[in-house]
């Protein structure tokens, strides 16, 4: 993948491809957009470093290929696209995802938690459930299928779509910066980005404490 996000990294199609991937990982949970996300700030790495040299031979100025805030913001942008139309279509699902939800546990039990963690007033969960696999797609169905307002829920989406790409990018530029811009540097990103992954489903995971479950089944 490095080598085929390297070929797209000096047109401004990789913004378009990292959007697409962002946007249907909420329905595609397999789809790897923290991977074209990291891979693609790693070759922004090295497209830097590459620059940089050429500019100190050439008396230039270097510029970054992709751009790092650009490609956050567009990642954070799609992020927040994607959990919303999830969260619309959970909402007018009708009774056929309403049985579909009812059937799944982990979905229950998610929008178990939301529910308790909204009505205290706060979302932290929304955002660490955008680091956990799938947990993005469980959270926001959960969200739209229990009718939670949209106040309640996007700003914490737009939270959590801006701390993952943060997250991203900077694992991805970083790790090209420190390490080399290589399958090394890319390597040991994808790593911290799983290992927060796995930390953040056993979170989300977690049981339901009773008074908790209580609370949030009087909210819904």
């Amino acid at each position: 993948m490095f080598e085929s996000v390297g070929a797209l990294t000096g047109s401004p199609w990789i913004y378009a491809v990292v959007a697409v991937f962002v946007v249907m990982d909420v329905f595609l949970p397999v789809l790897p957009s923290g991977v074209l996300v990291i891979t693609a700030a790693t070759a922004a790495a090295a497209g830097t470093t590459t620059a940089a040299g050429a500019a100190g031979a050439a008396g230039q100025v270097a510029h970054q290929v992709p751009d790092i805030l650009l490609l956050m913001a567009c990642a954070t942008t799609a992020s927040v696209l994607g959990d919303f139309v999830a969260y619309r279509l959970a909402w007018r699902g009708g009774d056929r995802l309403d049985r579909a939800i009812a059937r799944s546990r982990r979905l229950t039990t998610a929008q178990e938690r939301l529910g308790a963690a909204l009505s205290r007033g706060g979302g932290i969960l929304v955002v660490i459930a955008r680091f956990a696999p799938a947990g993005r797609s469980v959270v926001s169905l959960g969200a739209g299928a229990a009718h939670r307002k949209v106040k309640e829920f996007l700003p914490w989406s737009a939270l959590a779509g801006m701390a993952w790409a943060g997250y991203s990018v900077g694992l991805g530029y970083f790790g090209g910066q420190w390490l080399g811009a290589t399958w090394l540097g890319a390597a040991v990103s994808l790593l911290a980005l799983f290992a927060a992954g796995s930390l953040a489903a056993l979170f989300v995971r977690r049981p339901v404490p009773a008074p908790a479950a209580a609370e949030a089944a009087a909210a819904l």
